[in-house]
This record gives structure tokens, C-alpha cells and sequence, in this order.
């Protein structure tokens, strides 16, 4: 049981929390993969063609066929023993609708316009958001506006500093993208994230943990079905900003620009 390729991770990061409860069983098991297909059946996990979702080792996709086809196509998810795609079959097991959202999307893009050079920008932002996204559930009051607004303008000292305390009550950062919680492992401060943004009722704040989880992997779905998914509806996130992320987030630490870049002029 000593030397698995995920034993390092610090799991009580607040970076991990929303596949944290995923990955708990699985850390404990024999074998990492039985575990984790018991637990897609258990779920009655499935893709969007309704066929029941199974991981299954890398070499087993077949060659020339590409990996969101082939899920499309048969429900298995092709997975090697890393934490790049460790991390992917979690975030099915936590957020499954929005998964499948995904891969539809991808596998779409594919049918349509086959495997070259460029994936074209659907299934490009489709990608990105797989990858590296993290959803920003923020309250739809006023403060909330307030809050977004302050994010999209890459007000940092303003969003992470002076509204600081309202932060923590009006917003939360969930992980979704496994590339992302891969770097996260061993963290630096430059790591940034593609903020996906949901606007959330103030029932919300009420909800446990798992009803949120399940609130917003239901919600973001819906978004993702309801328009085109372009780059231009991701906005950079610092992650290690996050207020309660890093230890010393004092003025000195948002004033790096390197990290914490102003906003680039339009004009």
C-alpha cells in the first residue's frame, strides 16, 4: 500500500474538498480502479447516451480513436494510474451531469469536424473548462454584483482584501478541472484558474455540503446546455488569492503583478 502515485496528496486543502469525499474510499482499497468502477455503479453513473460509465485502463482505447469519442461511444473512460487522470474520474464521480455535458459537447465537435491540428473553439473552451475550470457560486444580491464585478476587473486588493470577510459570506470556489487539481498538489502561487461563474439564491448558503455539490453540478449542466460554450465566458482566478487559500495574504502578496495582473486595456 506504500509508494501509490496519490499517497502525497494533502487532501484537507480547501482545494480538494469538493472530491474529497470521492476520493476517500478509494484511498483505502486494494485496488484503486475496482473501487472507483464500484463506486460509478453504485452512482449508476452513465454518459450522455445513457450507456454505463466504466474506467478502464489506457491501453485498452483503441489507436487512432480519439478519447472523447471513444466515451461518447462505448461509457469508458479511458484511465492511466496518474494523478492527471486520477483526478478525472473524481471530479465524474462529483460532478457527473456536468461531465457528461462535457464530453457531449466535445464528442460533437469531433463528429463534426474530425481530429486536426486545431480543436476549433467549442471544443476548445470545452476543454479548458474540463481542464482547469473552477465555478465561482456567488450570491445574486447586490454585494454579489459587487463582488463579480470587482473579480472581472481584477480588482485583487478589492475582491481578496477590502471585501474580504464578504467573500467567505456571499461566495465559495469549487475545483472542477483535474489539470488544475493536479498542479495543485504541489502548489505555487502563479496558478490560475478559468472562473466559470454561477449566481446561486441565498438558499443556497443554507444547503449542506453534498446538496451543494449536487446544486451545482445540476445548475452548471443546465448552463452549459442553454448556450454555446466559448473562451469568452472564462475569467482568470488566482487560486491561491482565494481568501483562506494561502497562508500571508497580506497587501504585499496581492501587489505581485506578476501573479495578479491588472486588466488588460481594450483600447
Amino acid at each position: 500500500m506504500n509508494g501509490r502515485f496519490f499517497d502525497h496528496i494533502t487532501w484537507t486543502q480547501p482545494w480538494f474538498q469538493p472530491v474529497r469525499a470521492a476520493a476517500a474510499s478509494l484511498l483505502e482499497a486494494d485496488s484503486w480502479r475496482d473501487a472507483l468502477n464500484r463506486q460509478a455503479a453504485m452512482l449508476a453513473l452513465h454518459n450522455h447516451r445513457g450507456l454505463p460509465l466504466r474506467f478502464i485502463p489506457q491501453e485498452a482505447l483503441s489507436g487512432g480513436v480519439a478519447y472523447e469519442a471513444h466515451i461518447s461511444a462505448s461509457g469508458e473512460v479511458p484511465t492511466r494510474e496518474n494523478l492527471h487522470d486520477f483526478f478525472n474520474a473524481l471530479v465524474w464521480l462529483t460532478f457527473p451531469r456536468i461531465k457528461r455535458q462535457l464530453n457531449a459537447l466535445q464528442s460533437a465537435q469531433i463528429a463534426a469536424l474530425g481530429i486536426g491540428k486545431s480543436r476549433g473553439p467549442a471544443r476548445d473552451a470545452a476543454t479548458i473548462f474540463d481542464e482547469n475550470a473552477a465555478v465561482l457560486a456567488v450570491q445574486d444580491t447586490a454585494a454579489g454584483d459587487v463582488l463579480v464585478q470587482a473579480l472581472q476587473s481584477h480588482a485583487w486588493q478589492q475582491a481578496f482584501l477590502v471585501q474580504r470577510e464578504q467573500f467567505a459570506q456571499i461566495a465559495e470556489v469549487w475545483s472542477f478541472g483535474h489539470a488544475l487539481m493536479e498542479k495543485l498538489v504541489h502548489p505555487y502561487k502563479a496558478i490560475t484558474a478559468h472562473t466559470w461563474l454561477l449566481r446561486v439564491p441565498a438558499t443556497y448558503a443554507t444547503l449542506s455540503a453534498t446538496e451543494k455539490q449536487d446544486y451545482i453540478d445540476h445548475a452548471v449542466s443546465l448552463q452549459l446546455q442553454e448556450a454555446p460554450l466559448t473562451t469568452a465566458a472564462y475569467s482568470p482566478l488566482p487560486v491561491l488569492g482565494i481568501p483562506g487559500w494561502w497562508p500571508q495574504q497580506d497587501s504585499a502578496f496581492y501587489a505581485d503583478q506578476q501573479v495578479f495582473r491588472p486588466r488588460r486595456s481594450t483600447t
